[in-house]
């Protein structure tokens, strides 16, 4: 066997072909949603296409770079601080002066564009807690609080001032990821048990006090977080106020039956259902593609999750195996947030659906981290086959 093969013979197409098709499909159902409120308002019909596809190209290059990249390259502690002490000075700056839409002030406009910085926070946070707790695998074992103490005070200030925007949804996000990772750093049992049981206890307290208390331990302007709680198993008792939202959602995804009401045709995006392209782009999938078609896009989605969490378990560096564990657990924990925000089963959260929901820091972000796992991939490949 040949001691040294390029680069692109060891590409994970079992990862990157996913990508590929559920990219190209977002495209298509980000013009299909868009379309006609943008003609309506004067607009191009397709002016979040051409933006959502900029973004994309951006996105093919950033994953051709970081799969040139040597993944001792990410290892590089001073690499990843200087990139938290950017993305702190960027929190801080939407903080003060931020765009704010729907509630949530997470949005900077740059050149015409809309960049959400807490979106980039989530990669960052399963880097640097990678990288940082796979150097201390042995002390993490001996003495768990002495050794994550540091690194878990600064990832939970930072997800802290995510919720201050208030972005509550990206926040929820970001912490679900480092309780993922703390579980998967291989501390003792007894803590995945008091983590687990703590957040059980926790989350149903916390319902309990919104409940009985009508939102009022909210400030006013958070109020809309009790409306969410208070609506969501039952959108119907207020249709026309805070229900709207998702009892649209419903009604598109009942007119698309098993098969669809056919690609454009949707009724529910001509200003029924508004931000139709964003949190709701899964229900205009159903109602314009059918209720099959919308498994097999998951079916297709976690395929791709479960050959990312492969690539992380079979990993023999702990830093490889944390990554990719990360970024498996943050697609799956974005898939169940959206769809149980659509479906009612939690209360809408305004996180958007992994690959098709228009937005371009998402886009760029989810590509970044498939540009992580097929750098990971093809070193553990070469490792494995012994070449260099």
């Amino acid at each position: 066997m040949p001691k040294k093969v390029k680069k692109r013979h060891l590409l994970n197409y079992s990862i990157l072909i996913p990508y590929l098709i559920l990219c190209i499909l977002g495209l298509i159902m980000v013009y299909s949603s868009s379309s006609y409120l943008l003609l309506e308002n004067g607009s191009s019909p397709s002016a979040s296409f051409f933006n959502q596809s900029l973004f994309w190209g951006v996105s093919l290059v950033a994953i051709g770079l970081l799969y040139k990249m040597k993944t001792s390259v990410l290892k590089n502690q001073r690499l990843i601080m200087a990139a938290i002490a950017v993305l702190t000075i960027l929190l801080l700056i939407v903080l003060f002066f931020g765009k704010e839409i729907n509630g949530a002030k997470g949005w900077l406009q740059i050149a015409g564009f809309s960049l959400q910085p807490a979106e980039y926070l989530k990669i960052i946070v399963i880097w640097y807690l990678a990288l940082t707790l796979s150097k201390r695998q042995r002390s993490v074992q001996k003495d768990f609080v002495s050794t994550v103490k540091r690194p878990l005070l600064l990832v939970l200030a930072l997800t802290a001032l995510v919720a201050i925007l208030p972005d509550f949804g990206n926040a929820t996000v970001i912490f679900l990821i480092i309780l993922v990772l703390l579980l998967a750093s291989g501390i003792n049992y007894v803590y995945t048990l008091i983590v687990g049981g703590g957040g059980v206890g926790l989350s149903a307290l916390a319902i309990w006090l919104i409940n009985i208390t009508h939102g009022k331990i909210f400030p006013g302007r958070l109020q809309y977080i009790y409306n969410r709680f208070a609506i969501y198993q039952n959108p119907f008792s207020d249709e026309l106020n805070k229900g709207h939202q998702l009892a649209n959602g419903y009604y598109a995804m009942f007119n698309g039956g098993l098969f669809g009401r056919g690609l454009g045709n949707s009724i529910q995006k001509k200003g029924f259902l508004n931000e139709a392209q964003t949190d709701f782009i899964y229900a205009i999938v159903v109602e314009e593609l059918g209720v099959i078609m919308g498994i097999l896009i998951l079916a297709l989605l976690f395929f791709m999750i479960v050959r990312i969490f492969l690539v992380g378990i079979r990993s023999k560096d702990p830093f490889n195996s944390l990554l990719c564990i990360g970024i498996g657990a943050m697609f799956m924990i974005q898939i169940f947030i959206n769809l149980g925000g659509i479906t009612g089963v939690i209360p809408l959260t305004g996180i958007t659906f992994p690959f098709l929901s228009q937005g371009g820091s998402s886009l760029l972000m989810l590509s970044i981290c498939v540009g992580f796992v097929l750098n990971i991939s093809a070193d553990e490949k070469r490792k494995s086959l012994g070449l260099y």
